[in-house]
């Protein structure tokens, strides 16, 4: 059974080695947006101070963790463009599985699923969305999956309505 838990201190060397991953760091080293992997770490050692508007997770699987997701109020993030998506009661997510061994085996959509069910459960999110770099087939396939559409204004913002 999948299980979602907050991020704590012993969870982040794990997440720095996970985000070094080869299929975790071309999707989160990304130069040409200016974003690097450093710029994740500062986010999340600054979770409880200057990043508390976001809410970090890890994802188990019996027991082990084998992956990262984050959420946060769309609002409150000043430095992401939403395009034509409306921020009031929209929630933006982040995710990856970070072992290996658990990739191409369901668990990418179960995440987003339970992910999905917490964030609706527990914040008052009308949308949920993710902004998917456009070559992340796997990403993409896992969030229609999901229920999740391709935002009309010709991005690579994806929405999932309540």
């Amino acid at each position: 059974m999948l299980e979602l838990r907050q991020l704590t201190d012993n969870d982040v060397a794990l997440v720095e080695k996970w985000l070094q991953n080869e299929h975790v760091k071309k999707w989160y080293d990304i130069p040409h947006l200016g974003v690097s992997i450093d710029d994740w770490m500062h986010e999340i050692h600054e979770r409880v101070t200057t990043y508390n508007w976001i809410t970090y997770f890890i994802l188990s699987y019996q027991n082990k963790p084998i992956g990262f997701c984050q959420y946060y109020a769309c609002i409150d993030s000043k430095d992401e463009d939403f395009g034509s998506l409306d921020t009031n009661h929209a929630y933006g997510i982040d995710y990856f599985i970070g072992e290996e061994d658990f990739l191409g085996k369901g668990f990418g959509k179960q995440m987003i699923q339970v992910l999905n069910k917490y964030i609706f459960t527990h914040t008052n999110a009308e949308v949920i969305t993710a902004d998917i770099d456009t070559n992340n087939t796997a990403s993409m396939h896992v969030l229609m999956a999901c229920g999740f559409d391709l935002l009309d204004d010709g991005g690579s913002r994806y929405v999932k309505q309540k």
